[in-house]
């Protein structure tokens, strides 16, 4: 597999580029005008086209530096788009609630930012962007309408992939009616500030399903955020869980750079003394980098 250069393209350079993306699709036309349309991925691919300024010669050095040290075409690096880079819209602060995670493996999730859900989507779904290098230190993660703690979760910033910490799980003995719901669980190993979600609960079942904050903990009790005084009186069963249970939507929010390659040669016209035209390079989205 060719190199990857975990390093971003100077901002400077690709101010004022254009970008477009495209879809590999394939269409067929037959002779009497009906045409067959396939899709191979369902992934938006995006060019930027960097052919608009008049560069600095030590901006035109350092862009050839990069382009050397990639070996042209061969090795992919980070591009940041000055119009897009945020999974809140276009340029928003991130929330930990704005795109659906791909679920990988048990407790492991991809990073991706849907588009066109503003709309009904047809057969095919909403696309989505796989994110594989998000920007260090700006991912949050959230199950439901909760926002996860970053101590029970981490990131891969090379590969976009969120890991669930180890899932701490406890049988539930009792449940107090309250403003603030206590939970035995006997010995204690949960923290404050976890999230926890319940279900197989008896007698208060309008519990299950529901995920709170813990608030505060005792030897054996944890205090969730749950006003559980309208509900049942707890009878037997039951149990906790920290990590995301099946059916649970879990999501999150970051900036994040596009994986890009050189797609052209830099052709750098010698026009003015010291300046240098940069006109025609174009780079390439890598779908799987």
């Amino acid at each position: 597999m060719a190199d990857f250069l975990e390093e971003r393209l100077l901002t400077t350079i690709l101010v004022g580029a254009g970008y477009q993306d495209d879809y590999a699709v394939e269409i067929v036309q037959t002779s009497g005008g009906q045409e067959f349309r396939s899709m191979g991925h369902p992934f938006p691919k995006r060019k930027f086209n960097v052919s608009y300024m008049l560069n600095t010669s030590e901006l035109s050095a350092k862009l050839m530096s990069m382009y050397h040290r990639a070996h042209g075409k061969y090795a992919g690096f980070r591009v940041r788009c000055a119009d897009e880079w945020s999974s809140n819209g276009d340029r928003g602060v991130p929330t930990a609630f704005d795109h659906p995670m791909g679920l990988v493996s048990a407790g492991v999730y991809q990073l991706r930012k849907y588009y066109g859900t503003d709309g009904v989507a047809g057969a095919s779904g909403h696309p989505y962007r796989n994110v594989y290098k998000p920007v260090a230190g700006t991912v949050k993660v959230g199950i439901g309408t909760t926002e996860i703690r970053a101590a029970d979760w981490s990131i891969v910033t090379t590969t976009g992939r969120v890991t669930f910490a180890v899932n701490n799980t406890k049988t539930i003995t009792a449940i107090t009616n309250a403003a603030a719901a206590v939970v035995t669980v006997g010995a204690n190993t949960f923290e404050s500030g976890q999230s926890v979600i319940f279900s197989g609960v008896l007698g208060m079942t309008q519990i299950n399903g529901l995920r709170a904050l813990i608030t505060a903990i005792g030897a054996t009790t944890i205090t969730v955020a749950i006003n559980s005084t309208a509900f049942g009186i707890y009878t037997s069963a039951g149990s906790v869980n920290t990590n995301p249970q099946i059916g649970e939507n879990v999501r999150a929010g970051f900036e994040f750079d596009y994986p890009a390659r050189f797609n052209s040669t830099i052709p750098v016209g010698q026009d003015y003394t010291d300046w240098r035209t940069i006109d025609g390079v174009e780079l390439i989205e890598l779908l799987n980098p």
